[in-house]
């Protein structure tokens, strides 16, 4: 069994913002593979499926982004996964705009999610796949930006460039696991073949 968990906050205000791009690409993902996001359990919206014939379950938390361990920690019980079958997806303010990067596991940075994941779990060996939505400019407060939403048809073309590419990866690590996954989409920017 795999489980792709997207991190975001859940309620019609975060809807699309910068810090919502998990629960953005598990719904790509979701649409993508016919698999409804309609079951509510463990604090999390999620749904259960076949996807290349591997059983998967697609996650949103619906706890704050803050607490997003809480969910993860209950579903790792509930679903008896290691963190090596479980993929996390989630903004990042330190890669560049619309750029995917996937990892075996690692520290948090400065993700509070992925803080919270860690602290809760007591593990970071969890997969990732990280999109960058970009460093805040400098007249912006960091919360008011991963809050805010895009504003420009060039951004929001970019952006979902970057949630299909993400979303096209986290299917791969379903069927084909995190190293075929990394090889075969680490470096590509919002849904380009350019290399990073």
């Amino acid at each position: 069994m795999k489980m792709v968990i997207g991190l975001g906050n859940p309620g019609g205000e975060y809807a699309h913002t910068r810090h919502n791009v998990g629960f953005d690409v598990v719904g790509i993902l979701a649409e993508k593979e016919q698999i409804p996001l309609k079951k509510l359990k463990c604090h999390a919206l999620l749904g259960e499926g076949l996807i290349g014939g591997q059983k998967t379950v697609l996650v949103q938390p619906q706890t704050f982004m803050n607490l997003s361990g809480q969910a993860v920690a209950e579903l790792l019980s509930w679903y008896k996964c290691a963190p090596e079958e479980v993929l996390i997806v989630h903004d990042d303010i330190d890669l560049p705009f619309g750029q995917v990067r996937i990892r075996p596991h690692g520290g948090a940075g400065t993700h509070n999610g992925m803080r919270n994941i860690v602290y809760l779990t007591g593990t970071d060996r969890f997969p990732r796949i990280r999109v960058g939505v970009g460093k805040a400019p400098a007249e912006w407060d960091l919360k008011d930006w991963v809050l805010s939403s895009y504003h420009t048809e060039e951004e929001r073309k970019t952006a979902f460039d970057a949630y299909c590419l993400a979303a096209d990866a986290a299917r791969c690590f379903v069927t084909d696991g995190i190293d075929l996954c990394m090889n075969r989409f680490n470096g590509k920017a919002g849904g380009t073949k350019k290399e990073g």
